[in-house]
């Protein structure tokens, strides 16, 4: 069901609620990269290919933590957060090797410089345009000077009801998500001083209603 909601406004608590409760469900469904193309796991291999240092990276809104593994067998050293519990709770079960823990993106619980990647897999497109440039902030924040940031989402414009397919499940909840241009994202990133280092856009695929993109750009190393 498509909105015409104000993208600037989504709730961060009916954003959980409506995770908590389609956890099982999404996390038996999507178990590992089914959903991905191989564009968008070469576009992961490019990510984890420019790691530096220990390539210690944060999976920033795991969800169940179905990428944790596929990060690490790429020579990631990897944890997660989610906004979830419920999702953690599955991370933690499913993926007991990986650390995970319930956390905001927009609130982590790490020390500044903590990581050489962060790794957000479609986890911005729930949060509003006026939050978005304190969460892409923060996630800056625990990066090492030199850091990449990825981030994965649908493009286009306005707010969308995604939930009916939970509803078909049994599950009686409402899940927005937010779209945005590749090129107002990467503006994002360039208005906080990142530089972009690859950029993927691409029509939708299968039963697919929407564009996809990627976009990986790199913190300022400190100056000689």
């Amino acid at each position: 069901m498509s909105t015409q909601r104000d993208v600037a406004t989504i709730d961060p608590a009916g954003v959980r609620a409506a995770y908590d409760e389609v956890a099982d469900t999404y996390a038996d469904h999507f178990t590992a990269t089914e959903a991905e193309s191989p564009l968008e796991l070469g576009m992961i291999d490019l990510f984890c290919s420019l790691l530096e240092g220990q390539r210690r990276v944060l999976d920033a809104g795991c969800g169940a933590g179905r990428l944790l593994p596929h990060l690490a067998g790429r020579g990631c050293t990897v944890e997660g957060v989610d906004l979830s519990p419920g999702m953690v709770a599955r991370a933690r079960a499913d993926h007991p090797e990986f650390p995970a823990q319930v956390a905001s993106l927009d609130d982590l619980p790490h020390a500044d410089d903590t990581f050489d990647g962060v790794f957000s897999w479609y986890s911005t497109i729930h949060t509003g345009d006026a939050d978005l440039p304190g969460l892409i902030t923060e996630m800056r924040r625990v990066l090492r000077p030199g850091g990449l940031l990825l981030l994965a989402f649908q493009t286009g414009t306005g707010v969308r009801d995604i939930a009916q397919a939970f509803r078909e499940h049994g599950h009686e909840v409402e899940l927005l998500r937010a779209h945005r241009s590749l090129e107002e994202v990467g503006a994002r990133l360039t208005e906080q001083g990142m530089t972009s280092v690859a950029r993927f856009d691409r029509l939708p695929l299968g039963t697919e209603r929407d564009r996809q993109a990627v976009l990986i750009a790199r913190e300022p190393a400190p100056e000689a």
